[in-house]
């Protein structure tokens, strides 16, 4: 975040010594708001480039293995460029990497799901997804198991052959 003020406030100092420049290259012919306007607009549009990149470089540097499941886009009143393109603000991403089953259930999977939010910490959430009943547990509070690997205390989630944590999750199964 730091980085980012830091890039933004460089933009709008480096706008306003180029209007500067300008000015003072033509004898000083320009008006005097047009600094401060090209400073706030390069500040402006340094911070929306930004915004809209985070999703392309954070998952470039995600760890091998993670898989984006499900990107969640926002439109905002107060960004109104968000109306004409919306961003991606947060998304979830499966460790497939670190997946793990019983051999009595081949058909339940134990997955990290990766959650990262533009303004927020990484969160990783562990799940168990029954491929075959399409459906979802969270074992954040904690499930237990029984001798053959069954889950005896969670709360299971209906899923729909469309989710994109079940796609994740089962794509290759």
């Amino acid at each position: 975040m730091i980085f980012e003020l830091i890039g933004t406030l460089v933009a709008g100092g480096v706008m306003a010594l180029l209007v500067w420049a300008v000015n003072r290259f033509t004898g000083g012919r320009l008006p005097k708001w047009l600094m401060p306007v090209a400073a706030g607009l390069a500040m402006l549009i340094a911070t929306i480039s930004s915004e809209y990149g985070w999703y392309a470089r954070t998952t470039a540097t995600m760890p091998r293995g993670l898989v984006v499941a499900q990107p969640v886009e926002e439109r905002v009143f107060y960004r109104p460029w968000t109306y004409v393109r919306p961003y991606i603000s947060r998304f979830v991403a499966v460790d497939r990497a670190r997946m793990r089953s019983h051999p009595q259930q081949p058909d339940q999977y134990i997955a990290d799901l990766v959650i990262y939010g533009r303004w927020a910490r990484t969160a990783t959430v562990p799940v168990l997804v029954d491929c075959a009943g399409m459906r979802r547990a969270d074992l954040a509070d904690g499930a237990e198991f029984g001798a053959g690997g069954e889950v005896i205390s969670a709360q299971w989630i209906a899923l729909d052959a469309g989710d994109p944590v079940l796609q994740a999750v089962c794509q290759e199964v």
